[in-house]
């Protein structure tokens, strides 16, 4: 573990950010001992209130077990934290992680259908009316209107089903998602564009359609998987090279 000093303008956020990056990204394996608060703070170069807020921080995260009076320990974030990391384990060293966004990829894809399903069931005249509005957008929008448009009748339906476990994943989703969203955009051109696809998505939820809103979500978004984790195959196999 390479400790580096941290401007003081940015204390504590950089305490934690350089602590939360080496954990990530495997430095500071699981079940690995911290140093001392008041070590830590002379590496740094910053005050032990600065680090205790930190560690604090990395603790709520699930990254660290604290243990007043005896040693701070590195927990396995894979078993102990939360879906707000994403955004964080997407980009490594300024490149993303091919792996993170076809795990996003591939959740989404998962996640749709039931949404679907969900606000057929459960939507209301409020919901209904925007995801219509939200349809009749997507005609004469361009494709970076489009792309968002459609990022945003995805958000709608999650509202629709009500389902607050479904909303904090989507949210954790957009936060890793919406910066690479221009990049996506082309990639995933046979989803964002399929028009006649979402409209007759509205309709079934519109009728409270399940089964068929179910299906609709399914196809629409099997589309913009299959062909962005082919081009992430493709970019592997690059990298590869």
């Amino acid at each position: 573990m390479a400790l580096t000093p941290v401007a003081r303008r940015s204390v504590p956020d950089a305490v934690f950010d350089q602590l939360a990056t080496d954990i990530l990204g495997g430095e500071l394996a699981p079940g690995s001992e911290l140093p001392a608060e008041r070590r830590l703070a002379e590496v740094l170069g910053v005050s032990r209130p600065a680090v205790r807020e930190a560690l604090q921080r990395l603790a709520q995260a699930g990254l660290i077990d604290v243990r007043q009076g005896d040693s701070t320990t590195v927990r396995d974030f894979r078993r102990s934290a939360g879906p707000e990391l994403l955004p964080r384990l997407l980009v490594r060293d300024g490149a993303p992680d091919l792996g993170v966004v076809r795990a996003i990829l591939e959740t989404r894809f998962t996640l749709a259908p039931d949404v679907a399903r969900r606000c057929a069931i459960r939507r209301d005249a409020a919901v209904l009316g925007r995801l219509e509005e939200l349809v009749g957008q997507l005609e004469d929008a361009t494709t970076g209107e489009r792309q968002l448009t459609v990022h945003t009748l995805w958000s709608t339906i999650v509202d629709g089903g009500g389902n607050v476990v479904e909303r904090l994943l989507f949210n954790a989703l957009e936060a890793a998602y919406l910066p690479a969203i221009d990049v996506l955009a082309s990639v995933m051109s046979a989803e964002i564009d399929d028009v006649d696809g979402y409209r007759a998505l509205v309709e079934a939820i519109a009728d409270r359609d399940a089964a068929r809103a179910g299906a609709l979500a399914r196809r629409i978004t099997g589309a913009g998987t299959q062909a962005a984790l082919t081009a992430l195959d493709e970019l592997a196999i690059d990298a590869g090279d």
